[in-house]
């Protein structure tokens, strides 16, 4: 059930265009070091659902690669 849920909530981060008008990491990455962190994610309520699911190392930040599933 938990992989659904993050499905779905995979699927809505990266067809709402209402949260925002692109799915890219760059927009998320407020200060440019490569990585999303928890507090860069407070911007989409979806992405902030579906964090610690996407951060496959359990290190609190999302990477490229992490990110990518949403794309």
């Amino acid at each position: 059930m938990k992989t659904l849920n993050t499905t779905l909530a995979v699927l809505v981060l990266a067809s709402s265009s209402a949260a925002y008008a692109a799915v890219d990491f760059a927009s998320f990455d407020a200060d440019g070091d490569g990585a999303i962190t928890k507090q860069e994610a407070q911007v989409n309520a979806q992405l902030v659902k579906i964090f610690d699911d996407l951060d496959a190392d359990g290190n609190g930040e999302l990477s490229k690669e992490e990110f990518a599933k949403v794309q």
